[in-house]
């Protein structure tokens, strides 16, 4: 579902419209069946909704309408205007696309951009999706990564203010999060010796100290273990000169010390298209890298390639994972 007043719905419908161009395996939806049924009028997008129980029921709904597992948002939806109230829906949402998956009747998760504000607001205690999967999953290290026309970044720090998160960086979670990142490079996207490349936090990776001494005493030491343990990482390299062309084609994953860090380089390279995706789970997770766009919700304007995207990247990491042809490849809330 994500935020129902954001613009979640339309792209839902936008990407069920484009199945067949796209070659999007079969999904199904868990949102509101009539939220859905109401966005499509009113964005003319003529999709048919049909309301399923059960996950088996989607692939061969798939092709004459969007299946949607039902849950239901208590208050009326205004686009582009959260209701606190409907952040239970939201949560209820999550939950029961990773309950279904979990039990092996889907094959991935997708899912839409939630409103982070609302929801703790609501007294939601997570600060995104990525922290909330991994309590679901009761996986210790959760790990984001952006993936985007040929760039990989992965942030060691995530959705905290710059100097708390400045204060978090350690040896031991660059380690942990290059690590994480190590083996779903091997896993899903197979990648059998993935290359990291682990950013300095300073101007000019320190310049000797002169810019700050993190470079000598956190993630040197980081990437020293690293290759201690035969994994190929270097760094820390200049973040201002890792992410051109050139320097992209030398590494499978670039390790980043905080979240802008990584995901300016990656939305200024592919902004529209780009994947969320969360590692070290025992499920696969992807997402648009966007938000919830409340601008422009219910004004049939958002552009629906990222999420796209995702459920392409969602299927080819689930293929990876040996899941029966038969199921739906999505459960997308």
């Amino acid at each position: 579902m994500g935020e129902p007043a954001g613009v979640g719905g339309e792209l839902t419908l936008k990407c069920w419209l484009r199945r067949e161009s796209e070659g999007l395996s079969p999904f199904f939806a868990v949102d509101s069946p009539s939220r859905l049924e109401s966005t499509s009028r009113d964005l003319a997008l003529g999709v048919p909704v049909r309301r399923i129980e059960a996950a088996a029921e989607a692939p061969a709904a798939f092709r004459e309408s969007l299946p949607v597992m039902a849950i239901e948002v208590p208050v009326d939806v205004a686009p582009g205007r959260p209701d606190p109230a409907n952040s239970a829906a939201v949560v209820r949402s999550i939950d029961a696309a990773v309950a279904t998956v979990r039990r092996g009747e889907a094959a991935a998760v997708v899912t839409n951009p939630i409103h982070k504000a609302t929801l703790s607001r609501s007294k939601f205690p997570h600060p995104g999706h990525t922290e909330y999967l991994g309590v679901l999953a009761r996986a210790p290290k959760p790990t984001m990564m952006l993936v985007g026309d040929g760039l990989r970044v992965v942030p060691v720090t995530g959705h905290m203010a710059l100097g708390d998160a400045i204060a978090a960086l350690t040896p031991e979670v660059i380690e942990t999060a290059a690590r994480v990142t190590r083996d779903a490079l091997v896993a899903r996207f197979g990648i059998d010796r993935p290359r990291l490349a682990v950013a300095a936090l300073n101007p000019h990776a320190g310049e000797d100290g002169l810019f700050g001494e993190e470079e000598r005493t956190i993630v040197r030491p980081a990437v020293e273990s690293l290759r201690a343990d035969g994994i190929d990482a270097r760094g820390p390299l200049p973040a201002d000169s890792l992410f051109h062309a050139g320097a992209r084609a030398m590494y499978d994953a670039a390790i980043c010390m905080y979240h802008d860090q990584a995901l300016i380089p990656l939305k200024a390279i592919d902004f529209m298209g780009g994947v969320n995706v969360t590692l070290g789970l025992p499920f696969v997770r992807t997402s648009p890298d966007h938000g919830t766009a409340l601008d422009i919700a219910g004004r049939g304007m958002a552009d629906e390639t990222s999420m796209i995207n995702a459920f392409k990247l969602a299927a080819r990491m689930a293929g990876r994972a040996a899941s029966p042809r038969d199921l739906p490849s999505s459960a997308h809330d």
